[in-house]
């Protein structure tokens, strides 16, 4: 029963990323429907982002003492709200308050999914669950935006918000009559969690996430105009190559989670950060056989979802009592990341107008990341060895 629960709470983390990766397949649509620029559309992306990043772990601290269960049903059911507010936006401001919503339920539900599944499995398989809940949110890069996009040819963009409100309502089903009662965090006030930060295992931890996002957002915000520009594939090639790069990274999910079971975490976040190095190291140099650089992509594709597990399991095992607030600090970090990388490979193009050495600006800051790593699991060998005071 509980391994049937961590795919139901798996499938929730796929609905939630599909929210979130959704607009980016339909913006010239909602642009023109709404009658706004195609610029101000993208900013529904942004809202999301925004609304996840800074109020996650708001409320994450404001219910840490909630039973999982009814912080999970919860942000589901509010999760709902938000997409049934998407179907009835008939102009652009509304539209917005749907992102706010759906970007603060999706992030509550994004970090109390994983600490969740973690304490319905045994030790031994908290990787593997962890992995599961990351192969949802993979998925729906994979999977998400092009049945997103179908959706909407067959029913217009409205539609799309529809379909994941009346799915996540069987998820709230399934969560209020099966999940048992799973007990919160310890109890304790915001400001008070927050001294959890000053573990510097936490802490440079917290900085392997943000480089190694910042890696991830320099590239794949601008993989599209690669593949188009120097490796001159079409557009439907363009389709293929994402969907199969969804895959992959689909596939590095469970690897990592697995990975992080049987290696441990430390291991799998080196293991998984060197691997990304490596790959995009050599992208720029076989851009004359676009063979070699999709394998390439691959490889990196599969260890960036590799590290994401991994590192959640990693900040659980430092801080068990406030994981799920360690674990919304993250998600903040996380999109912060997100947001430098993306400007970084912004300033990258109008410096030397070309996207050829992006990979190699990824690879340098995925090595800042394994630099992070090795200082984090020095410290973290070093608190471990002190002596208990008698």
């Amino acid at each position: 029963m509980n391994k049937f629960l961590v795919y139901v709470i798996a499938l929730g983390a796929f609905l939630v990323g599909a929210a979130e990766l959704v607009v980016s397949g339909v913006v010239s649509a909602i642009a023109g429907d709404l009658g706004v620029s195609l610029a101000l559309a993208g900013q529904l992306v942004t809202a999301f982002s925004l609304s996840f990043a800074i109020g996650t772990p708001f409320l994450i601290a404001l219910t840490s003492r909630w039973t999982r269960k009814k912080v999970l049903a919860g942000a589901i059911a509010v999760y709902i709200i938000g997409s049934l507010v998407a179907v009835a936006s008939f102009n652009y401001e509304t539209l917005i308050v749907s992102r706010i919503i759906l970007g603060a339920s999706a992030g509550v539900y994004t970090v109390v999914a994983i600490s969740s599944a973690a304490k319905l499995v045994s030790p031994n398989r908290i990787g593997a669950a962890i992995g599961t809940i990351a192969f949802g949110f993979s998925a729906a890069m994979a999977l998400g935006v092009p049945l997103g996009v179908a959706i909407a040819d067959w029913w217009g963009w409205r539609a799309i918000f529809l379909v994941l409100g009346a799915l996540s309502l069987v998820i709230l089903f399934i969560l209020l009559r099966l999940l048992p009662q799973i007990e919160g965090d310890a109890q304790a006030s915001f400001r008070s969690q927050l001294t959890v930060l000053s573990n510097p295992a936490i802490s440079s931890g917290l900085l392997i996430s943000l480089m190694a996002c910042v890696s991830n957002a320099v590239l794949l915000t601008y993989i599209a105009p690669f593949l188009t520009d120097i490796l001159h594939m079409n557009n439907v090639a363009l389709g293929g190559i994402m969907l199969m790069l969804g895959v992959f990274g689909a596939l590095g999910s469970r690897i990592g989670g697995y990975g992080a079971d049987k290696w441990g975490a430390g291991q799998m976040i080196v293991g998984s950060l060197v691997l990304t190095a490596l790959a995009l190291a050599f992208v720029p140099v076989f851009t004359m056989a676009p063979i070699v650089v999709l394998v390439l992509l691959a490889l990196w594709m599969s260890s960036v979802f590799m590290t994401a597990p991994a590192l959640n399991m990693y900040f659980i095992q430092q801080s068990p009592r406030s994981s799920n607030f360690v674990l919304s600090i993250n998600l903040s970090i996380i999109h912060l990341g997100i947001s430098l990388g993306a400007g970084a490979g912004g300033a990258a193009v109008n410096a030397i107008d070309t996207v050829l050495y992006h990979p190699w600006f990824a690879s340098g800051a995925a090595l800042l990341g394994l630099a992070a790593a090795a200082l984090s699991l020095s410290l973290r060998r070093k608190r471990s060895s002190r002596p208990v005071a008698q």
